[in-house]
Parts: C-alpha cells; structure tokens; sequence
C-alpha cells in the first residue's frame, strides 16, 4: 500500500529529474528552500503547502504523469497539498488512481482541463517532456492574467525548452523571476542544489553503460537497446527523428 512521505512543518516546492538505467528510473528530489516561492515575502501567496487544522491546504497541479509528475504529485499529497495529476494516457491514469488509493485526483489532460486546474492551483508542475524534441508549451502568457496572484510556476521541462510560454532558464542562485504576479521557477540543473545526492544516482544510473561503450565502442549501441535510443548523432548525421524534426534537419536512420 502507498504510504505519503511525511516531512515535519515543511511546505517543500517538489522538483524532480530523473536518470534511466535498463527502465528503471532513479528519482533525485529537491525541495527549493521549504517552499520559499509560495511564502508572501517572496511574491507568493502566503501559503502553506499542506495548511493547518481548519485551514485548507494549497493546491497544486501536475502536468504530466510520468516518473516526474508521479514523485511531484506524491511528495505534494505527502505534504497535505490537495493535488490534480493530468495525463493523457487513460491507462497510466488508471495506474495513478490505483498507486495513490484517491489521494491524488487524477483527470484527463485537455485544453479546458489544463485551464481549469492552471486557474485555481497555487502551484503549477509542468513536467511534460518529449524525448528528443522541444516541449509544448502548456501554459500560455494569455493564461497568466486568469490564474491566482502570487501561484507558483515549477517547470521542470525547462532544460528542453520549458512547458510554460513565460519559462526562461534561471540558476540556484537567482531561481526565480515574477511574470504578471506569477512566481516562476525554472532551474535548468534543479538536482544541483544536492549535488552530492545527484552525482551519485547519476554515476549509479550511467556507469554501466560508459562501461559497455569503453569496451565496445559503437558495438554496444547496436547491442543495448537503450543506448540505441539514446543515440542522436553518429558521424555527423542526425540518427534521432525527433531531435531532427525539432531542429528542422534531415533525419539519417541508424544503420545497425
């Protein structure tokens, strides 16, 4: 069964990357100074993520659920947040609704849904990415002027680009900006600020495979699937659809 990870007083902002190793994926998490875009000396809204006794809780919707909109939503509702998941995919929705036993709504990710539950959170996670392209952008400059003042924006697809139209790449050390009242947070290394934690999971995920390629060079590509498709230019051609698509660039498939 589910349990929510419990965190003592914390209001935590949660962010998320994630590195692959044979399907399984490693989930480095970063809480952004406890939740310091939603407190009012920094612009928010003077809120604490899971409320208090008599006092409602935040909401927070997630945009994408995969592995990060998953942890987000399940480090969120751990938090007390009242959290929306939207996704597109009817089967991993019925997947959630199960993993999180109710505690998490899950909804279809529409236009109108996206609107709805953008309109009314106070904090927004963006975290849909397309491998190999540039992300959509979700969440309009237009939309901006409906949300409530003070929401928080969490774009975690910001290092393919952003999934927000106003997300721009910010540093730990100035992580974010205000867009018509809107708080954005948009650190393009988000697991840098735990470093240590990071680089671990990372050389624990990789290793592996920096192993195979130095035994076999190209050989392993052709032998590992999933170095295969990670593989985007060989020989100066772009052998990734998706990342030539996205440049506007002839595409050259992978000869094995």
């Amino acid at each position: 069964m589910w349990q929510p990870r419990q965190f003592a007083a914390v209001d935590a902002l949660v962010i998320l990357d994630i590195a692959h190793k044979d399907n399984r994926e490693i989930v480095v998490a970063t809480r952004h100074q406890n939740g310091a875009a939603l407190k009012r000396y920094s612009g928010g809204r003077g809120l604490l993520l899971g409320g208090v006794p008599g006092v409602s809780p935040a909401r927070v919707a997630v945009i994408g659920g995969g592995m990060v909109g998953t942890h987000a939503a399940r480090m969120a509702a751990g938090l007390g947040a009242e959290v929306s998941l939207l996704d597109r995919s009817i089967r991993r929705l019925r997947e959630l609704d199960e993993l999180f036993e109710g505690r998490v709504r899950t909804r279809y990710s529409t236009m109108q849904a996206i609107q709805d539950e953008v309109f009314a959170a106070d904090v927004v996670i963006g975290t849909v990415l397309v491998p190999g392209a540039s992300a959509p952008k979700l969440v309009t400059r237009a939309m901006l002027s409906k949300m409530q003042k003070g929401a928080v924006l969490v774009d975690v697809a910001i290092d393919q680009g952003g999934c927000f139209e106003t997300s721009h790449a910010t540093t730990h050390a100035d992580p974010t900006y205000e867009v018509g009242g809107i708080i954005h947070y948009c650190v393009a290394n988000m697991p840098g600020a735990v470093l240590l934690t990071s680089s671990h999971a990372l050389n624990n995920a990789t290793l592996p495979f920096g192993l195979a390629l130095a035994a076999k060079g190209i050989a392993a590509v052709r032998d590992n699937p999933h170095l295969l498709a990670g593989l985007n230019v060989l020989a100066g051609r772009i052998v990734n659809k998706a990342v030539a698509d996205s440049l506007g660039m002839n595409h050259t498939p992978f000869a094995a």
